[in-house]
């Protein structure tokens, strides 16, 4: 198999990869192994120097990945940038916190000591997806390392470079060889990886289909795994909202990466009584928007990351249509590139696909209802919970509401990110387990209690 990695704005081919034979890998899982014997031989301390000077190799070449990113998947440059910046976040965050996170937790049992340590488990998969490159992998790399594994990626096959860069930067920062290590393989190889026992645990983000497979090989191995499968986060816009905060909160949440975000705002759900201000509110907004290059500073909307992404997007406007649905484009085509322009769906139906999957590009349906209890309601009614947004002006009403909507995170009047300071993960079919904090950090450890007498 041969990675290609194409430009979605101009069609043309960046870069050309060969994939890693099934042998390969297991050599670099072997050297792996062998590389986590001293890595985790470090103290906490030892270990979280490494990442002051990873941050350094990101902020000093932001640039420079930064229009690998954007070559690769197309995502404005501008936004492009803040996610190698974010990364730099990260490493901040842990290189400060990890050693107390890790520290062991004394219990009083009456013996002469009782504790709780936290130890590293080895050789750590990660499987990752191209909407966020260099952001996801750092997401799942940092904290596994701190706490003592050493990591091996399979990124997406669109992003061969970004996943090779990510390998070059540990390495610049001076990371001991194979701590961190990039392979360049299919599904089936990386299937056959976990099958085979030659990981100690395996970290995916990706569809509910990939999670589904690899959570039932994980356990079949009874390995530690962590499942970040993406959302359809709703927006919820009561009567008593900032309307005008929110929609141009709803238009950054939709639209941010082109729509194409695990935790971008999916369904707006808005009460009948302002859903025609905020419509109008929404438009202006969107209005606003400049579609184009990439490449271009005061580009917001890029293309999509493949050719049949705009396909799958028009099959579900089709169906929306199909459905009574009279969507609202806007901006310039383009006949160049993977373009799919901004488009609003007023008055939707909740039976539409477009408000029961997971719609990874610049479509925002818009959904009327009578009350909470309905907004409720529907916010809950499909497979996923990972996200959500609740707008009110009255933040006691917000915060009970937003108790009874099952996700992973809610956002009171504000967008729904991810930061290295809370946990991040869903609920229902949106996955398992927890991303980031200190949760994050022990995800892939053994949670030993240690007891001593006299």
């Amino acid at each position: 198999m041969v990675f290609i990695s194409v430009n979605p704005y101009t069609e043309e081919v960046n870069w050309t990869y060969d994939s890693f034979s099934f042998e390969e890998c297991e050599t670099h899982i072997e050297n792996s192994r062998a590389a986590f014997s001293g890595w985790s031989s470090l103290s906490v301390e030892e270990r979280t120097k490494y990442l002051t000077k990873v941050a350094e190799v990101l902020r000093q070449n932001t640039d420079i990945y930064a229009d690998i990113i954007t070559k690769e998947m197309g995502k404005p440059i501008k936004q492009s940038r803040a996610e190698i910046q974010k990364c730099a976040l990260i490493c901040d965050y842990y290189a400060k916190n990890a050693a107390e996170f890790l520290k062991d937790e004394v219990v009083d049992t009456g013996a002469e000591k009782s504790y709780v340590t936290f130890e590293s488990l080895g050789v750590i998969l990660g499987i990752m997806p191209w909407n966020f490159p260099f952001w996801q992998v750092f997401k799942f790399a940092v904290p596994t390392m701190c706490a003592g594994n050493v990591c091996v990626l399979k990124h997406a096959s669109n992003v061969p470079r970004s996943a090779l860069e990510v390998e070059k930067v540990f390495l610049e920062a001076g990371l001991p060889d194979n701590v961190f290590k990039t392979l360049l393989i299919d599904p089936k190889i990386a299937m056959e990886i976990i099958k085979k026992e030659m990981v100690d645990g395996v970290s995916l983000t990706g569809s509910i289909n990939a999670g589904s497979e690899i959570g039932e090989l994980s356990r079949g191995a009874i390995k530690p795994f962590v499942l970040e499968l993406g959302g359809s986060d709703p927006f919820i816009v009561l009567e008593d909202a900032d309307i005008d905060r929110a929609a141009q909160t709803a238009v950054k949440s939709r639209f941010l990466n082109t729509g194409q975000g695990c935790i971008a705002a999916k369904r707006f759900i808005v009460a009948e009584n302002i859903i025609a201000d905020f419509t109008k509110a929404f438009e202006l907004e969107i209005l606003k928007l400049k579609i184009g290059d990439p490449m271009d500073e005061e580009t917001d909307i890029g293309p999509v990351a493949k050719k049949e992404f705009v396909e799958s997007l028009e099959k579900i406007l089709t169906e929306a249509k199909k459905k009574g649905a009279e969507p609202r484009v806007y901006g310039t085509e383009y006949k160049k590139g993977f373009f799919f322009r901004p488009t609003l769906i007023p008055a939707t139906c909740i039976d539409m696909e477009v408000c029961n999957m997971e719609v990874f590009g610049p479509i925002a349906p818009l959904i009327m209802v009578k009350n909470e209890d309905e907004a409720v309601k529907i916010a809950n009614s499909t497979d996923f919970g990972l996200g959500a947004e609740v707008w009110s002006g009255d933040l006691e009403r917000a915060e009970k509401l937003a108790k009874r909507i099952r996700s992973g995170f809610v956002a009171i009047n504000g967008m729904v990110r991810s930061d290295p300071r809370l946990l991040f993960g869903g609920t229902k079919k949106s996955g398992i387990g927890r991303e980031l904090s200190h949760y994050g950090l022990k995800q892939f450890v053994n949670i030993k209690t240690i007891v001593v007498n006299k």
